[in-house]
């Protein structure tokens, strides 16, 4: 049997990874650690006055499908996995920064001027960076709208605390910060935070990767760029070294 990898994303976003991952041989366990809530939109959504749509999550673009039909403004993508996301939902003009909030904004100054109009920015209420504010010397408009709220887990499946009591855990994958930062405190409000011992914490980022520094892990792992595709890479060192 191949070693048993426990994945944190929400339920969203979860089904290329999984695959993914049994692809590859993993025996895989699920506890998302965030709650994905799309609230009923009631006001209407006119797009015509923004240059192109920026979408920092897949979440953000499924929030936008409930939003608005529309799909001739150019999507500018934080990476692969959504810019395919928004491929699959009907947009034509994609861009793909292929990395991190830091790399989407990159791109947009390389790509987009903004004397040609405001950029909408469909996002959670809680985001990893603030774009706007990144841009801001740039002279952009950004006109974020909170489409969706992500609600950390208040509890441990009982298969996950049992497992982790256990040893069994091989590896565990963080995608995001918030996403590290609960799965901590539910690990320290279970009693568990000295049976990580023989796990790794295989990390998105640096910044990810700081959020798990409060545990003891076997070791930690980080990404050499911020993509699941990197991410899954360096799981598959991880195994191949030892």
């Amino acid at each position: 049997m191949g070693p048993l990898v426990l994945n944190t994303r929400p339920k969203t976003d979860s089904a290329d990874l999984e695959a993914s991952l049994q692809t590859r041989g993993y025996r895989v366990l699920s506890a998302p650690m965030l709650e994905i809530e799309f609230p009923a939109q009631t006001r209407p959504f006119d797009p015509t006055p923004y240059q192109a749509l920026i979408f920092t999550s897949a979440n953000g673009l499924r929030a936008f499908a409930r939003l608005s039909q529309d799909r001739y403004q150019t999507a500018l993508c934080v990476g692969d996995a959504t810019a395919r996301l928004a491929a699959d939902m009907g947009f034509n003009r994609i861009e793909s920064a292929n990395g991190d909030i830091h790399d989407l904004a990159a791109l947009i100054r390389e790509r987009i001027s903004p004397a040609m109009g405001p950029l909408f920015h469909p996002a959670a209420r809680k985001t990893a960076g603030d774009l706007g504010e990144i841009l801001r010397d740039g002279g952009y408009q950004i006109d974020r709208q909170i489409v969706y709220t992500a609600h950390a887990s208040q509890t441990l499946p009982q298969q996950i605390s049992d497992a982790i009591a256990a040893h069994h855990i091989d590896a565990v994958l963080f995608f995001s910060p918030r996403t590290a930062e609960t799965f901590v405190k539910l690990v320290k409000s279970y009693k568990l935070e000295g049976e990580l011992t023989d796990t790794c914490a295989i990390c998105l980022s640096p910044a990810v990767q700081l959020r798990t520094a409060d545990l003891t892990w076997q070791r930690t792992y980080v990404a050499s760029k911020p993509t699941q595709e990197y991410l899954l890479s360096i799981l598959d060192q991880s195994f191949s070294s030892v």
